[in-house]
């Protein structure tokens, strides 16, 4: 591993320009994963059954208020936000309808959903990017090492090392690469599947809120 480290500094060797191209994608990774896990895990998620056994208490009691109420308590949470649009909207009708707390919640919707899957799938394609500057460094070291094997007037103990070198360069760039298409994919799955189960639960839980709003309607 020493090696590997020692490729990063410049003048170590001709593949350090992409072991450095692969650290800086690293970066981006490392802060997309870490602003997303926040925003999804601890900033929109939320104990949705226990939540919103609460508010259909309120609901069926026809106490839009104190529903209301309840879920500016959760600022920022992904379902309160989108379950408040529907209950402001039935507070402010003598009799809700179904249409009318559709809309309502499908405006709520559409401004929460995209906000929950913006810029995870860059960690898809920084991990795809990775993977192909790895590789990219790999060929170049497989050229610097065949170069040395039919280069002239050098001898055996030069093109010994110069082959060496080449394959060096060859195999850190896969290692680099691979060191950060891993984590990324594996960091874009996780988030993409909690994203979804998020949704998942919203549109559940909006569902059964409008029929219980508009059930004698």
């Amino acid at each position: 591993m020493a090696e590997f480290w020692h490729s990063f500094i410049p003048g170590s060797g001709s593949g350090w320009i992409f072991m450095w191209i692969l650290l800086v994608v690293a970066g981006f990774m490392i802060a997309i994963a870490i602003e997303r896990a926040h925003f999804i895990y601890i900033k929109s998620n939320i104990d949705a059954p226990r939540f919103m056994a609460q508010i259909r208490r309120w609901v069926a009691a026809r106490e839009y208020q104190k529903a209301a109420a309840f879920c500016r308590r959760f600022k920022g949470k992904a379902l309160p936000q989108i379950v408040l649009t529907g209950l402001i909207k039935a507070s402010k009708m003598k009799v809700p309808t179904f249409r009318a707390i559709q809309n309502a919640v499908d405006e709520g919707t559409l401004e929460v959903i995209p906000r929950l899957q913006a810029r995870t799938n860059y960690l898809a394609m920084i991990g795809n990017i990775s993977t192909l500057i790895g590789l990219m460094g790999t060929i170049y070291g497989l050229i610097l090492a065949f170069r040395s094997v039919s280069a002239p007037g050098i001898d055996a103990a030069e093109k010994s090392r110069l082959l060496a070198h080449g394959i060096s360069v060859a195999m850190n760039t896969t290692l680099a690469g691979l060191s950060v298409a891993i984590p990324s994919i594996l960091m874009y799955t996780i988030l993409h599947n909690k994203t979804t189960r998020i949704i998942d639960e919203i549109d559940e839980h909006t569902v059964k809120l409008i029929n219980l709003m508009t059930k004698e309607e």
